[in-house]
Parts: C-alpha cells; structure tokens; sequence
C-alpha cells in the first residue's frame, strides 16, 4: 500500500527527476510531506534506485525541518484554524487526530513519544507527535528529542525495509 502512494508521489514530482539531483529533490520532498514523512521518502529513494546513505541523510533532513515549526507554532496555528470558517474542518480533523493518539503519548510521556514517533505506521510519526505533544503542551525541548530518537528509530526500520526487504523483492 505504501510503495503505490509513493509510486503516486514519485510520478507527481517525476519532471524533477530530470534536474541534477532531482531524483534526490524527489526523496526530500516527500520525506518532508505529512504521513508520508521519511518513511515514503526512504521507500521512494529505494524505488528511484538512489544510494542508501544519500538518501537516509537527505530523508532524515527533511523530515526534521518540520519539528520545531510544529512545536512551538502549531497551537497558534491551530487556534486561528479553529476560529476560521474555511479551515475550521482541517482544525477539527486535526483535534480529532490528536485525540486518537494523544494517549499513547500521554501515558508514557517521552519514551511514549519517542515510540510514536519511532513506529513506522500509517498516522505516527514526527509530525503527528509534535502535534499530539504541543496540543498536550509538553516541554518542548524534551519533545523535540523524543522526535529526533524517534526519527532516528523510524530510518533505521524504514532502510532496513527499503533497501533490504523492498529491494529484495524487486529485484
């Protein structure tokens, strides 16, 4: 399921593939993206036929840009959304994300949120934890090293899937 959503990104950003390093442009875009984050990105640098390490440190980058906007702006943003009568909806998608999975995060706190983070799944990840964690207002320091261990966590999975099992199966 998850290689034809990438299939679907790589074929949207394909006229990039073109460019001198565009196929790594393609890896960062997507690893940058929500949901897909450096998961679809590590298996989009695997379908492209990119170097493993490349693509991990270009993964890796884009995927942490995101964070610190996330925990220190979000609630903000998220405030002016929910008062918003155009984004009112994609606010309360939001809140309803938060609260399917704030719990995971709120019970275990850190080590919670660097799991969430760290489980290569549809719904976790970086962004959805720094959201969970700046909703729940929690230190975002601490929040912003649970992302990066999970962060690290989720690339050595998704590597090992994508340029291991993956590529084992394509070729």
């Amino acid at each position: 399921m998850a290689e034809k959503i990438v299939e679907v990104f790589i074929s949207f950003f394909g006229g990039f593939s073109q460019l001198t390093y565009g196929r790594e442009m393609i890896v960062f875009f997507i690893s940058l993206m929500p949901i897909l984050e450096l998961r679809g990105g590590l298996i989009a640098a695997s379908l492209l036929k990119l170097d493993p390490v490349r693509s991990y440190v270009i993964a890796i980058i884009a995927n942490v840009l995101p964070v610190p906007f996330i925990l220190w702006f979000i609630n903000s943003i998220l405030n002016a959304m929910r008062n918003s009568k155009r984004f009112s909806s994609v606010a309360k998608w939001l809140d309803e994300k938060v609260e399917k999975h704030k719990k995971q995060i709120e019970t275990y706190g850190f080590w919670g949120m660097v799991l969430f983070v760290g489980t290569p799944l549809p719904g976790t990840g970086a962004w959805t934890g720094c959201l969970i964690a700046a909703v729940l207002n929690m230190d975002r320091k601490k929040a912003f090293l649970a992302a990066m261990i999970g962060i690290f966590i989720a690339s050595i999975l998704m590597m090992l899937f994508s340029f291991g099992f993956l590529k084992a199966v394509l070729n």
